[in-house]
């Protein structure tokens, strides 16, 4: 069944074909309508799962891990500042093993506060044991939440999972979606059973105890490293499952136009969509490029993403995050995953933008890649962060300077198009 529908609705629909059990829910813009459309289908009695609105983020995932480990299916959402200030719970989930799915709709974070997309959020989040699939279209959304309950609730992974979309440009987007028959969708989602459920009577199991000491705690922290891992060749399979039985591909690394690319673009979520039509100009104007998407980030695709870059002389690393001290927050794990090959590409930079939801177009693409030639030509590579602004877009950043009575002058703003 194909409507049309926005990545929030998707998201919606990815949890309701999943046969959820539990939705823990929690509103904050701009994720609000995946909570709101759980809630009205389950009070219409559409959706057959329990719906418990929560006083805070945090409450709302531990509520959702404890689900999980009595045997539930449990689903929730959020964004920015929710995603934080849930955090402890993060790492408290992830050590219980509790496969739960949380949709996370990326704004940017802090002050000063703004609602639209930027990766701040879920990439604080990479390092907390939780799986990380990423969203470029509203389909890409409901299909990874299918496949994150596939490989998170495997029985070699019981880690949970994040599907991250980008909040406006893709929450609030509306594109067509092929929802999947129930039939096909229980081929391919087996019914959840958690090993040792918390049910009461029987043998009694303990989740979360204090170890007191260094070794035990190391043991279960390899071990989530080691599921972790191991849930990189879980999803190839589930994918290739996938394939088979909706005919839609996924891959951890996805290449456009990669076989003889002189100089790659590498990003992920919905801006991968900008920067495909810009790379397929260049190649239309002779330029050998090509594009490299990344839609897992944990576990981190290092053999993958080399194997795709292979061979390239340059290499532009598009991120919508801004670490404050470092820059792009993957930047430095792409440039690990090249690190050992023998034939390294001569430059890989690192460019910022599209942060707070502003504007990314093909004439940056085609800036990213000749700025990726001129640094491989002339040997001088540039050590910070490039940051991104559109000239209409520091033209208005001018006003606004002015306005406030302070002259742009006396800001070091970057490198701007």
């Amino acid at each position: 069944m194909m409507k049309m529908m926005t990545g929030n609705t998707a998201a919606a629909w990815g949890a309701r074909i999943a046969d959820i059990d539990y939705v823990a829910g929690y509103p904050i813009t701009p994720q609000s309508e995946i909570v709101e459309t759980l809630s009205r289908w389950v009070a219409e009695g559409v959706l057959k799962a329990r719906y418990v609105n929560f006083e805070s983020e945090h409450s709302m995932i531990t509520a959702a891990g404890a689900a999980a480990l009595t045997g539930a299916r449990a689903f929730t959402a959020t964004s920015s500042q929710g995603l934080f200030y849930a955090f402890e719970a993060l790492y408290t989930v992830a050590g219980w093993r509790a496969p739960i799915v949380l949709v996370n709709v990326a704004r940017g974070v802090g002050m000063p506060m703004v609602l639209q997309v930027e990766h701040g959020d879920v990439l604080a989040a990479r390092d907390s044991g939780f799986i990380q699939l990423h969203a470029e279209t509203c389909q890409e959304v409901l299909d990874l939440i299918l496949l994150a309950y596939r490989v998170a609730e495997d029985g070699r992974i019981l880690l949970p999972a994040i599907v991250n979309l980008d909040g406006f440009v893709l929450s609030f987007a509306r594109e067509p979606v092929n929802i999947p028959e129930e039939e096909m969708v229980s081929k391919f989602l087996p019914p959840y059973r958690y090993p040792k459920p918390l049910q009461g009577g029987g043998t009694a199991v303990a989740y979360g105890p204090t170890v007191v000491e260094g070794v035990p705690y190391t043991f279960f922290k390899h071990q989530i490293h080691l599921a972790s891992l191991l849930a990189k060749d879980v999803f190839k399979e589930a994918a290739n499952d996938f394939e088979k039985i909706f005919g839609r591909k996924h891959e951890v690394v996805e290449r456009l136009y990669m076989d003889d690319a002189d100089y790659a673009v590498v990003c992920s979520n919905s801006y991968s969509s900008i920067i495909r039509a810009g790379v397929k100009r260049l190649r239309e104007r002779g330029y050998r490029v090509g594009m490299v998407k990344l839609k897992m980030i944990r576990p981190f695709p290092r053999e993958e993403l080399a194997q795709a870059l292979a061979g390239c002389r340059g290499v532009a690393v598009f991120e919508q995050n801004l670490a404050p001290g470092r820059g792009g927050a993957l930047y430095p794990e792409v440039v690990e995953a090249l690190y050992h090959l023998q034939q390294r590409p001569e430059a890989v930079l690192s460019f910022v933008g599209g942060l707070g939801g502003s504007s990314l177009g093909v004439e940056e693409i085609e800036y990213m890649v000749k700025t990726c030639a001129e640094a491989c030509r002339t040997k001088n590579i540039p050590r910070q962060p490039i940051l991104l602004f559109r000239a209409d877009d520091w033209m208005k950043l001018k006003e606004y300077l002015r306005l406030a009575g302070i002259s742009p002058d006396v800001l070091e703003v970057g490198h701007r198009v």
